[in-house]
């Protein structure tokens, strides 16, 4: 008798595991959950707090169907994470807004607040993996039964963009438009093509449009720091559209267009085809009067014959009385890259900030060997939590951070990129897409609140600087002050006559604005003293007099 219940145990446990396989969930949980979400979607990481879902076996379903979404827009659409309403319900389902890449373009167009397309930094689910997740929704969403012929994952082809087309001018904004271009065979061509701009008071961008032929590799719009030599602007302005190629025709460098990146500053840009970007509510990107763009294309040519490049570019505008928050660029760039021959190489680079920062948006940037690279807070009670991951060098996913990632003053960003140099030699920070780069990309903004009209939104500013010291001479405290346009790295020290370095008074990851320290040298006998700021590769130096 022991043995018949036994053997009726094992029996239905063998048919009960064969019905859950037979499960078109459990499907969905196996092949596509656990393949592409858990890994991001579990307890205790930063994409489950963010988002509030937990996607592991144990905890899918009842996180997902009939469950708001954690997103605002989404939820005050009247989205559930998924709907059990059957054909009405798959359009009321976030899941499928956020999976469905073959309307991608409904998807950035009309729900700009959603985020990003899923899964994050690889590539888009099959037509047969959709259709899974879509027949399922349909069915009415069931935890148990077959409702979806699991031969429709046999379908492994995926959704391609559509063709290039050209985008149609904002109503309230300006359009630049690039091309046709040629683009050699086998070779990089990169450029830049200065658009002189003659408005007279500060513009604010809600929205940025992105269009791009096949075989881009990035795009990017800069603007100039206000302290760039007369000489350059007045070369770059004499040279006004117009294609200003970093290399020649046979790879060479072409160093008199080369030397004026290093004022350039970094505004907007994009690795994807397409890109339709809205900042968050009642956050802009300010645009200062009188400002040009240096736009900066780079394409990567890997066939044996002449390709097109072209581009079309949309920066839509904002009322300044819908303002609250002045977007600020996020630009934290690793130039000391050193990757041995035949290695898998990886780099961490650490970034900690000195203010509370609200971060609403991050993608990476790096060349063909990069294999990974993520991105973990750093420092906290979320030490080590991963907050962006990319796979795909070519197309790093955007990172959209609702509501936004906040640094507290000590935190930062903790930069983890692994590359495979499969060459002969060892590869270095350069420009070409077979050199590398490590670089983080994002926009924040601070507590600070600009008020409802134009005349109160607190300026920026727009350079590196060094303000003069005050008291000179001083004793002991002397306070100084620097000014940082963008958020970036920073190392402010003093030195004495000999050249010996005595302090160190600011390093880490400053945000934009004006920042001031104290110098106390109660210590330091009388004499000449200078400080120095440093800032990614640039310094600027000040002389100090201490009179006891």
């Amino acid at each position: 008798m022991a043995l018949r219940t036994w053997l009726i145990l094992i029996f239905w446990g063998l048919a009960s595991s064969l019905l859950a396989q037979n499960d078109t969930y459990t499907l969905i949980q196996q092949s596509i959950f656990n393949r592409y979400c858990v890994s991001c979607h579990q307890p205790g990481t930063s994409f489950a707090r963010q988002s509030g879902l937990v996607l592991t076996a144990d905890s899918s379903y009842a996180q997902l169907v009939n469950v708001p979404p954690k997103n605002s827009a989404a939820r005050e659409d009247g989205l559930f994470r998924v709907s059990n309403k059957g054909l009405a319900g798959l359009y009321k389902s976030f899941l499928w807004e956020k999976v469905n890449a073959p309307d991608q373009e409904h998807f950035y167009s009309d729900h700009p607040y959603y985020g990003a397309i899923m899964p994050l930094g690889g590539p888009a689910l099959t037509n047969g993996e959709l259709k899974l997740i879509r027949e399922w929704i349909i069915a009415g969403a069931p935890r148990q039964g077959q409702v979806v012929d699991p031969a429709v994952l046999d379908d492994t082809t995926r959704y391609t963009p559509p063709e290039f087309v050209a985008l149609e001018p904002p109503q309230n904004g300006i359009q630049f438009h690039l091309g046709p271009f040629p683009v050699q065979p086998n070779f990089d061509r990169e450029f830049f093509y200065y658009e002189p701009l003659n408005h007279n008071e500060d513009r604010f961008i809600k929205r940025i449009e992105m269009r791009l032929r096949p075989g881009s590799h990035h795009f990017i719009l800069y603007t100039y720091r206000d302290d760039t030599p007369y000489f350059v602007m007045t070369g770059i302005e004499t040279q006004a559209r117009t294609y200003r190629d970093i290399r020649d025709a046979n790879g060479n460098y072409i160093g008199a267009n080369l030397f004026p990146m290093q004022f350039q500053q970094f505004f907007a840009g994009t690795q994807w085809p397409a890109l339709n970007y809205h900042f968050p509510p009642g956050v802009a990107l300010r645009l200062p009067s009188g400002k040009g763009f240096d736009l900066n294309a780079h394409y990567a040519n890997r066939s044996s014959s002449e390709i097109q490049g072209e581009i079309y570019v949309n920066l839509h505008f904002a009322d300044p009385s819908e303002i609250e928050h002045i977007a600020e660029v996020l630009f934290l760039n690793n130039t000391d890259i050193y990757l041995p021959p035949q290695q898998v190489t990886t780099l961490t680079k650490t970034y900690y900030t000195r203010e509370r920062m609200h971060i609403f948006q991050l993608f990476s940037h790096a060349h063909e060997h990069m294999t990974e690279f993520r991105v973990e807070i750093a420092g906290g009670p979320r030490d080590g939590e991963l907050i962006y991951i990319a796979y795909d060098w070519e197309h790093p996913p955007i990172l959209e951070i609702d509501p936004p990632l906040t640094l507290e003053p000590g935190q930062g960003l903790r930069l983890i990129t692994t590359y495979n140099n499969t060459t002969d030699r060892a590869l270095g920070f350069g420009l070409l897409s077979s050199e590398e780069m490590m670089i983080l990309f994002g926009y924040y903004y601070t507590d600070q609140v600009t008020g409802v009209a134009n005349d109160d939104l607190t300026a920026l500013p727009d350079r590196f600087a060094l303000r003069p010291n005050y008291p000179n001479p001083f004793n002991p405290e002397t306070t100084l002050e620097f000014e940082l346009p963008v958020a970036t790295e920073v190392r402010l020290a003093i030195y004495d006559a000999t050249g010996r370095e005595v302090a160190v008074l600011a390093q880490g990851l400053f945000t934009a604005g004006r920042h001031r320290v104290i110098w106390n040298a109660v210590n330091q006998p009388s004499g000449i003293y200078f400080v120095r700021l440093s800032v990614g590769g640039h310094h600027w130096s000040q002389k100090l007099l201490l009179v006891r």
